[in-house]
């Protein structure tokens, strides 16, 4: 697999350059953006970050573990008071809540660290730090038979530089600090 990138200056063009490369059959596009643009995220049509469904996961975890918790306690050590019942949800919901947030939040991180694959130990190649600060970047993943046309596809909507990048192209340099 061969990755053309194009780099580009107006949010316009990576629309127009994204919409040709899917009407061409080219579905593993990625664009790199300095500021987010809404016109670019729409013709992206990307779907839900599956981040949230581990934070969902957490919380009902948390939920039941905190009334297991609580129930199970009361079960095994009664102190009974009065002629009230041992197991009484209403105090219990506090704990129940309290794990709810805890295993929800450790849920969403445990999440983003898996679907961001961090960390990662080398700079792609195919990076250009212009990407971060006023270019926009269009890298499409080209099988070996169709990698003469992405690059014509990028040029024609406006690119002002096009180039390919051989698979698994990655450099020694140290990751990106922010």
């Amino acid at each position: 697999m061969m990755v053309v990138r194009g780099i580009f200056t107006e949010a316009d063009a990576v629309v127009r350059a994204v919409q040709d490369l899917r009407r061409a059959g080219f579905r593993d596009v990625t664009v790199f953006l300095p500021v987010p643009d809404p016109a670019i995220l729409a013709v992206l049509d990307e779907r839900p970050s599956p981040v949230r469904l581990w934070t969902l996961v957490g919380g009902l975890l948390g939920c039941l573990g905190g009334f297991a918790l609580t129930v199970g306690t009361s079960l095994d050590w009664p102190i009974p008071t009065g002629a009230k019942p041992i197991v009484s949800i209403p105090p219990f919901i506090v704990i129940a809540f309290e794990w709810t947030i805890l295993l929800g939040a450790l849920g969403t991180l445990v999440g983003f660290l898996v679907h961001s694959r961090l960390p990662r130990r080398a700079v792609p190649m195919a990076y250009d730090p212009r990407l971060a600060e006023d270019r926009f970047g269009v890298f499409v993943q080209c099988p070996a038979d169709r990698q003469s046309v992405a690059p014509v596809i990028l040029q024609n909507a406006g690119a002002e530089e096009v180039s390919q990048i051989g698979p698994g192209a990655e450099s020694s340099r140290p990751p990106l600090s922010f």
